[in-house]
């Protein structure tokens, strides 16, 4: 079966799948109903895809409204095929329309497009392709649908409490060619306690999620304070990012805007954050100052964890990352930095960390997911590079990353595709883009592998 020719004559219906799928704004939200414990329009872009299933004729079941699959096949194995249809939020500086899913250039831009929307409706098409070939299943497939993966992966948790585990399982959710090492995923949180009234420094606020390097950073300090304006638009251009003094009735408040990146690469982007902290380490004084200094001192050009003592590296999967996504402060309240740290396969984790003291901040793990491996060796992965091999003609060589996927919550499970070695990883960043050619291409892998996976020959 030629399958990149099926592929291909599939485009239209996938580039308007996929549309309508990156037109549903299915970010987190607190407005939530019993039947939308993640908001109304994560339940939507969910009850999308389950409707599709049934509409194709797949055995379909929504599994606590936060998670569902579509599954097609016999035999007593499973192989499981996770994608995710919740987004990160859109940030700023995006000049397309977030959920337009305008078409440009071979591009199709929206949130979500790379990360997880389109990488998954290749996934539904390629299962399609293999569906409607006539072959004979020698395995269920099931595709399974994430709505929590950006946040807390609430939305397996539930999954695996009451349905099958996989067999076999990939992820449509990173890199080619396979990843078959993740690194560890820990959530720090530095705290300490703001007491003291005579602080300039207001409140101190950048970004929202862990995963996400903050884009946008706002200070609000008491006083006119005059004679910083120049200063901070100097600062501004200096580091070559953009910035807004406004004033308010006594107040003088600073924006800041950086440039947003997936956590498991901060230097992809630039924290607004720890730049804002940069320029106010040494205008303040008291607790605000304290707060400052230990941001900028701590994470300014340096997201490998030096002067924090706790950096680290091995062969398998390189640096150890920190990256401080949510900074809080606020006057006579608590002050705190929560980070997220991809720690190498091999990292000392409860060595490194029980060994860590800090003077006036303290510590405190609020999360850890352990690293995922899957030796290289294995038939499984074998089958992956064979299917990669002879759909691109390139070598499927095998990948560690410090992001988190799905594969990390399965028995034997590895990320496969759906990015193309040498393209820009835009997820998470504004004017976020799925190539259309890589998404047709990736379709013909996926087919090939879920043919070599789970079909008679």
């Amino acid at each position: 079966m030629d399958w990149l020719l099926e592929a291909n004559k599939r485009k239209e219906t996938m580039l308007r799948e996929l549309q309508e799928l990156v037109a549903i704004p299915s970010v987190l939200s607190d407005d939530t109903t019993p039947t939308a414990p993640f908001g109304k329009e994560v339940k939507q872009a969910l009850d999308w895809f389950l409707k599709k299933g049934k509409t194709q004729g797949y055995s379909v079941k929504n599994v606590g409204d936060i998670a569902g699959h579509l599954e097609i096949g016999q035999g007593e194995e499973l192989l499981g095929i996770l994608g995710h249809v919740d987004v990160v939020p859109v940030g700023s500086g995006w000049t397309k329309a977030p959920f337009g899913g305008e078409i440009e250039n071979g591009r199709l831009y929206g949130r979500g497009t790379i990360d997880d929307k389109g990488p998954t409706i290749a996934a539904w098409t390629a299962l399609n392709m293999v569906k409607e070939a006539g072959v004979e299943f020698t395995k269920r497939v099931r595709l399974i649908i994430g709505t929590d993966e950006e946040s807390e992966f609430r939305c397996m948790d539930r999954y695996f409490k009451t349905e099958e585990m996989p067999s076999i399982a990939f992820t449509p959710d990173a890199d080619f060619p396979i990843i078959n090492a993740e690194k560890g995923i820990a959530t720090l949180v530095f705290s300490t306690f703001s007491m003291h009234e005579d602080a300039i420094l207001e409140s101190f606020i950048a970004g929202h999620r862990t995963n996400m390097v903050p884009d946008q950073a706002t200070a609000i300090l008491n006083g006119q304070l005059a004679e910083w304006q120049e200063d901070f638009k100097a600062f501004c251009k200096e580091h070559n990012v953009t910035g807004v003094v406004e004033q308010h009735n006594g107040s003088t408040e600073l924006t800041l805007n950086g440039k947003s990146a997936h956590a498991m690469e901060p230097e992809d982007g630039v924290n607004a954050g720890v730049l804002l902290a940069l320029f106010l380490k040494d205008r303040l004084e008291g607790d605000g100052q304290k707060f400052v200094a230990f941001v900028a001192d701590t994470f300014y050009q340096d997201s490998r964890g030096r002067k924090l003592g706790l950096e680290f590296m091995d062969e398998q999967s390189g640096n150890t990352t920190f990256n401080a996504g949510i900074i809080r402060f606020e006057k006579k309240k608590t002050a705190m930095i929560t980070v997220s740290m991809r720690y190498s396969i091999s990292y000392p984790f409860e060595e490194k960390i029980a060994a860590y003291r800090l003077k006036d901040f303290v510590l405190d793990i609020a999360s850890n997911s352990p690293p995922h491996y899957v030796d290289g060796n294995d038939p499984f992965i074998k089958t992956l590079q064979n299917a990669y091999e002879k759909q691109t003609g390139d070598k499927a060589d095998l990948l560690a990353i410090g992001g988190g996927t799905y594969a990390r919550v399965l028995d034997k499970g590895v990320a496969f595709g759906m990015l193309f070695p040498g393209e820009p990883d835009v997820a998470h960043q504004a004017d976020e883009f799925v190539d259309i050619d890589n998404l047709v291409k990736a379709t013909a892998i996926y087919a090939e592998a879920i043919y070599q996976l789970a079909c008679k020959k």
